[in-house]
């Protein structure tokens, strides 16, 4: 589940109990060491905060997401919390508090789903079932409709072929298909969109989207972008976007959170935890590349406190 181009890596000379006595002294009388906080949980994997939390409970007596949870607030609470989670309960916990009361962050639901591999939406499923004590795709019927709902659950069942293998005779067949589904005719069959995109192979897809360039003269994301529209363009965008480049995906989505006035702060935070020990290293590099500015003077322009000081340590410098 974790990669190796994350800027988190494992600490050194690791020892779970004296970061356990440190978090313990960090909230210990009047005002919290942040600072100390920080300073163990941006420079720890996540199996090893797991391992932290064990010694604490030992050691304390309490639950140390519990203890955290009450010393701290706003952002920098979102993010340690967060880190706390192993990567499947995160990730179900983002989706349930992205469904949860009036409204829906479509944009959480699209983020997750469209760049979570097969076996990583099984497990995010089954500890959504597990947490919540509801499935995760009644959740998603519940609160989506059309065929935006119908997209997400596809990607819900985890059926994508994962396999290396381009059929060309398929992948110009369904290259025709998609184009005589949108810009040929007058209206758009989006379940062939469906059909295509959220069921074959990466590299398939690839070959699928340079055979529509050469069919329509057109770029597969314009096409979308011209026969769809709201949250169903933003589902296929992201899964087209997911299969190209995953980290340009993502280095895009952070670039959006941070640009203009205001941040979007769950997106934000949500990227930075998820990925930080999976590819953050790519999603600077493509950051880099696709904006010529470096993600750690975005983050540092656009946030302030301890906030900005967690978020950095996960950026893992310029």
């Amino acid at each position: 589940m974790i990669g190796n181009r994350g800027t988190v890596t494992e600490a050194a000379n690791f020892n779970p109990d004296a970061d356990a006595q440190k978090l313990r002294e960090s909230m210990k009388g009047a005002g919290t060491n942040e600072a100390a906080i920080t300073e163990i949980l941006a420079h720890r994997t996540i199996a090893q905060r797991q391992r932290i939390k064990i010694a604490y409970k030992q050691t304390v007596g309490k639950d140390l997401a519990d203890d955290l949870s009450s010393e701290l607030s706003g952002n920098f609470r979102s993010v340690v919390l967060g880190l706390l989670m192993l990567a499947p309960v995160y990730d179900a916990y983002e989706l349930r508090n992205a469904m949860k009361g009036a409204g829906t962050e479509e944009a959480c639901l699209i983020d997750i789903l469209a760049s979570r591999s097969n076996e990583e939406v099984k497990v995010i499923n089954d500890v959504y079932k597990k947490e919540y004590e509801k499935k995760l795709e009644d959740a998603v019927t519940g609160d989506t409709s059309g065929m935006f709902q119908r997209v997400l659950v596809s990607l819900l069942t985890a059926g994508r072929d994962e396999s290396t293998n381009v059929d060309e005779a398929q992948a110009i067949q369904d290259a025709k298909e998609i184009y005589e589904a949108g810009e040929a005719r007058w209206g758009t069959d989006e379940v062939k969109f469906l059909t295509v995109l959220c069921v074959r192979n990466r590299n398939h897809l690839l070959r699928v989207f340079q055979e529509y360039q050469k069919i329509s003269g057109r770029d597969i994301e314009e096409s979308i972008k011209r026969e769809m529209s709201g949250c169903l363009e933003d589902v296929f965008l992201a899964i087209v976007k997911c299969i190209r480049n995953k980290p340009a995906f993502f280095a895009e989505r952070l670039y959006k959170s941070m640009k203009g006035l205001g941040t979007t702060d769950s997106v934000l935070i949500r990227i930075m935890v998820a990925r930080a020990e999976i590819d953050m290293l790519d999603i600077k590099a493509q950051f880099l590349k696709m904006y010529g500015k470096t993600l750690h003077s975005f983050i540092k322009g656009d946030t302030s406190g301890d906030y900005r000081k967690i978020l950095l340590e996960l950026c893992g410098g310029e």
